[in-house]
């Protein structure tokens, strides 16, 4: 909000390419406090019993859906390593949405033409899903503090505009499915 506010105090109304160029700095700010909001609200009603939906899903075709959406995220080498054959009952958006979150975050810890795989297996009647990548890796003692909201990583190659919100979102579709996520 401060940064908008500050655009707008100095805009010069006169000049043409400074309204357009304060018009989309605010456009994006407001983007991004949006998914703020959004990611919050979220969060508040992960605790309801109505956060998930979970139908007879197809885990093969869940899996091999997730993985042609990510292959648009970024310029890596993405391979799919392997895919369930298995029906179960899970919501399969809110499963997308945490894949998708999780593919994402290893776009921000990997470099260009990396390698980052999804998969999920069937093991031991559970069923198993996971994005691999090739970046720098979690400390240990930052494993478990990295899915608390607003918690960040501190070995990341770059950093993201994120509030630090993706990986506890994750948490709380895992959990609503009675599911863990950890980090390995």
């Amino acid at each position: 909000i401060t940064i908008v506010r500050g655009h707008l105090d100095v805009l010069d109304h006169g000049d043409p390419a400074d309204v357009r160029d304060t018009v989309a700095l605010v456009d994006d700010e407001l983007d991004r406090m949006n998914r703020l909001v959004a990611d919050l609200l979220l969060l508040t009603r992960a605790d309801q019993t109505s956060f998930v939906t979970p139908v007879d899903t197809d885990v093969d075709a869940l899996t091999r859906s997730v993985f042609d959406k990510v292959t648009t995220l970024a310029d890596r080498e993405w391979v799919l390593e392997a895919s369930a054959t298995v029906h179960a009952p899970l919501d399969a958006q809110r499963l997308t949405q945490a894949l998708l979150a999780l593919a994402d975050n290893a776009t921000h810890h990997t470099m260009p033409g990396s390698r980052v795989g999804i998969g999920s297996q069937l093991s031991d009647g559970d069923i198993r899903f996971w994005v691999t990548d090739s970046g720098p890796g979690i400390e240990r003692d930052e494993q478990e503090r990295i899915f608390e909201r607003f918690a960040r990583g501190r070995n990341g190659t770059r950093r993201t505009e994120g509030a630090g919100l993706g990986l506890s979102i994750v948490t709380a579709i895992a959990q609503a499915h009675r599911w863990r996520v950890s980090v390995g």
